[in-house]
C-alpha cells in the first residue's frame, strides 16, 4: 500500500513522468485551459495569503517576436515553437491587495509590508513558490511546462512589465511534440537530502 494519498496516475502526471518539453505540437492552449490552471493553483498557500505572482501570457506574434529577442539563443527555438508562453513575475506592490486577501489582518499591509525591501524579499520568495504551483497546474491540465531562466531579465522587465514587477521565469506551455524529451537526469537519494537529528 502506498504511503501517498494521491493516486499513482496523478503522481506520475505531476512528478514522475513530468518533463520539460523541448518541442511542441501546434495544438493551441486555450483560454479555458489557462483559466482552469489558475483556478486550481490559486488555492495553494503563500505567506499572509499575499499571492504576489503575476502572469503575462504571450499570445500575439508581435509580442512573441519581442520576447524571442530577449531569450538566450539556446532556448529560442523551443520558445518559438511553444503554443503559449507565460512570463511569471513577482509583484512588489502586492501589499495593496492585502486588505482584500487578508481580511482578518488587513493591518499587515502597513505593519509588516510598508517598506519596499521587505516586500521585495517576500514577493520573490512567495511568487517563486507560486511559480512552482503554476508549473504543477500546467501539468495537471495534461500539458508540458518548460520553465526557463535563460533570458535578459532587465530586458523582459522593460518590455513586458514595469519597475514594480520582477521577472522570475519564462514558461513554455503546450503539448509535447516529436522527440520532446532529453534523457531523465539523476536525482539525489533520500539519505543524501534528509538529515535526522
Amino acid at each position: 500500500m502506498s504511503e501517498l494519498a494521491l493516486h499513482p496516475t496523478a503522481q506520475d502526471l505531476l512528478f514522475r513522468q513530468a518533463r520539460t518539453a523541448n518541442t511542441f505540437t501546434a495544438e493551441p492552449v486555450t483560454e479555458d485551459q489557462v483559466q482552469a490552471i489558475y483556478d486550481l493553483v490559486k488555492y495553494a498557500p503563500t505567506a499572509y495569503n499575499q499571492s504576489p505572482l503575476r502572469v503575462v501570457l504571450i499570445r500575439s506574434d508581435e509580442a512573441r517576436e519581442r520576447l524571442l529577442d530577449l531569450i538566450d539563443e539556446g532556448n529560442r527555438r523551443k520558445t518559438a515553437a511553444a503554443p503559449l508562453i507565460a512570463v511569471l513575475a513577482a509583484d512588489n506592490e502586492f501589499h495593496e491587495e492585502l486588505p482584500a486577501l487578508l481580511p482578518h489582518f488587513p493591518q499587515a499591509k502597513d505593519l509588516i509590508f510598508a517598506d519596499r525591501p521587505v516586500r521585495e524579499e517576500s514577493a520573490l520568495l512567495n511568487a517563486t513558490l507560486q511559480a512552482a504551483y503554476f508549473i504543477l497546474g500546467v501539468r495537471a491540465a495534461g500539458l508540458a511546462a518548460g520553465p526557463m531562466t535563460g533570458f535578459d531579465f532587465p530586458g523582459v522587465q522593460k518590455e513586458f512589465l514595469d519597475d514594480d514587477h520582477t521577472p522570475l521565469m519564462v514558461v513554455n506551455i503546450g503539448r509535447p511534440g516529436a522527440d520532446a524529451w532529453f534523457p531523465r537526469s539523476p536525482r539525489l537519494a533520500y539519505h543524501e537530502v534528509v538529515t535526522k537529528v
